[in-house]
Parts: structure tokens; sequence; C-alpha cells
């Protein structure tokens, strides 16, 4: 299948100015969708990932991540200083604040990212490594005030606990007074939702719970970021079964995830799982009214890749503002791993949000 890589991102970018609102999509993807009546036998997904279900239903999880603290002093040689705000303590979220240095030799203010880490709904944390050195280092290339939200996890907190904490969150924010680095450094215009994997869908389910309620967030929020979303359903797409036993997230370990997540009693075509059920094309017609911009981001070695590029057909076809930007291979959370590819995102993020003031 024909897919945008980043060695064509001028080409892609001055396409994308010179179709001005229209949509930049994968062409002939086989996004067809093929019922599975007897589910292919795996291995335990509960060994794979080191997990034990005890009976009152939460989970121990043996691995340990490793952590990073915040570094918020200017005196140390950081190119982005960090530190962490409580939200809600009685809830256990917090926020954990990027600021370039850059910013404090200058008089302008910077767009904000509000972040939601991966983890399948149950793993992880804003503290964690690998979402500590990603957010700092898309902080220092974006040029960009980032906000990585501490939301509480599945299955002890099972959906919608998690998009309750990033409404909260987003709230926080707009309503921040005391925090000088919010106050001083953020350009409450330019600001936008996004979040990698699971992070993804609690920043698009956060977008859409704001912008159908009539909240007065929606105004700060310029657009969405969905770096290799996380969404199912209970048919298979083409990519899940090709990608079955796929190292990184098999299917097996997938259909666990969702088990763990969503509510007691509901299947992966809740609206939660899946956008293209219930009444996800109204919301989406709030989304146009608003006028927000999204980036949709994928890899054509990603299980869910036909998911999401379905999703970004299903936006286009209903008006939404939508960039489609996916790669040939690579893997889901390739992002998160591997540094090169954390920069050529950076550069498509950048470019993304800095081509749209022009357009409004």
């Amino acid at each position: 299948m024909p897919l945008f890589s980043l060695s064509n991102s001028k080409c892609f970018w001055g396409t994308l100015i010179a179709l001005s609102l229209s949509f930049i999509f994968i062409a002939n993807s086989s996004t067809s969708q093929t019922p599975i009546t007897t589910p292919k036998p795996c291995n335990d997904p509960y060994k794979q990932l080191n997990l034990i279900l005890n009976p009152n239903g939460t989970v121990t999880r043996k691995n340990k991540s490793p952590q990073s603290p915040p570094s918020p002093d200017p005196t140390l040689p950081n190119l982005v200083l960090s530190k962490d705000l409580p939200i809600n303590q009685s809830k256990g979220t917090w926020a954990r604040i990027y600021l370039p240095r850059k910013a404090l030799d200058q008089n302008s203010k910077l767009p904000l990212l509000i972040f939601f880490h991966g983890g399948g709904f149950i793993f992880l944390s804003a503290a964690s490594t690998i979402f500590h050195d990603f957010c700092f280092n898309m902080a220092n290339d974006v040029v960009a005030v980032v906000a990585s939200i501490e939301y509480r996890l599945a299955p002890e907190h099972r959906l919608p606990a998690a998009y309750e904490d990033a409404v909260n969150a987003l709230h926080w924010i707009k309503t921040n007074q005391v925090d000088d680095w919010l106050t001083k450094y953020v350009d409450y215009s330019n600001v936008f939702l996004m979040g990698s994997s699971a992070g993804g869908n609690i920043a698009y389910n956060a977008g859409l719970h704001v912008a159908t309620g009539g909240d007065q967030v929606s105004n700060m929020i310029k657009g969405l970021i969905l770096v290799q979303p996380y969404f199912g359903g209970t048919h298979r797409t083409g990519s899940e079964l090709r990608l079955a036993d796929n190292p990184y997230l098999s299917l097996c370990t997938n259909d666990m995830l969702w088990e763990l997540s969503l509510p007691v009693g509901v299947d992966r075509d809740h609206e939660y799982c899946n956008p293209t059920v219930g009444d996800g094309l109204e919301r989406l017609e709030k989304i146009v009214r608003l006028k927000w911009w999204l980036l949709v981001t994928g890899c054509g070695g990603d299980p869910l890749v036909d998911r999401q590029m379905e999703l970004v057909r299903l936006m286009e076809k209903n008006g939404v503002r939508v960039v489609g930007h996916f790669t040939q291979g690579d893997y889901h959370g390739v992002q998160d791993s591997e540094p090169l590819k954390a920069k050529e995102l950076y550069v498509v993020i950048k470019s993304f949000m800095s081509y749209l003031p022009a357009q409004d």
C-alpha cells in the first residue's frame, strides 16, 4: 500500500498546503473487516505481560518500569525543565510540566501539548522513563510546553475513569492561575490534546466529551494529535489478522487489555473502544463546528493500522479537518523505544502545528 514516509515530508506538507482544508490520506488500504467465529488459540497473555489477575478484579504488575524524576532547577544545564504539580490528590492524578529552556529567553508564549501516555490503560505512568524522555525531547524539538498527565489505571479504575481524569486535567489547566510556567509561557489559544496508543484513545474521547458537552474548555483546544491511537472492535481487520502474532501487540494480548479496561459486561463494540459505533458520527459533527484539526499517525507494522486509517476516512467523510500520516513498516510504540523515530515524529507534529494558524 502506498504510505507517506518522513522522507517525503516536504512533498507531504506542500500537498497539504495546496489542498488547504482537504484530506491527506493513504489510498488502497485493506480495511475490510472479517468476522472471526473461532478465535485462534494463543499463549496466556497474562504470562506474556507478567500480570497476575487477583480474585478481587485487580492485577499485580510484576514488572516495575524504570521511572525518572522531574528536574525543575534552572541552574542545571538541562535543555528542558520539568516539575510535577498535583491535580486531584484524592484520585492520585497530577501533571508533569516540561518547559523548554529557550522559553526563558523569549517574550512570545508557546503552544501547549497536553499529553496522555500509552500502556494499554493498565500499565506505566507519566513518570515512566520512556515517556519522560519522550516528552522532554518533544518539548525541546517542537518548542512547546508539554503537560504529561497522570491518570488512573484499569482494571482498578476501568474506563471511563481515565477520560474523567483527562477532562479534569483540562479544567485544571484552563483555570490554573498559580503556576508561573503555565501562566507566563503558555499560549492558551494554541492548545492540543495528544496521546500515544491508549493515550491517543484518551485524548480522542476526552476531546469528544468536552466538544459535545458545550464545555468552555473546548474553546482553548485547537486540535488533537493521535499517535498510533488504540481502538478496537469485535470484528477483525486485515492488519489484525495479518499481524495476529506480532511480538509488540499480539491479538490475544490486545483482547486481554480491552477485557481489563472496558466496563464489566460490555464487548469491544462499545464506544470507548470502537469510535464508529453509537453516536460517534453525531459527536464528530461537534468537532467540525469547533473547527478543530486532527493529526492521526500510524505505521504499516502496527496491527491497529487499519482501524486508524478507517477512523481517518470516517472523519474526512464527515467534514473533519484531518491529516493522516502513515509510514511503512515499524511497529506499535516504535517512537517510545527508538529515539530516531521519535525525532521524525516531532518533525511531523511541529509541521502540523505550525501550519494551522495560517489557516484559521
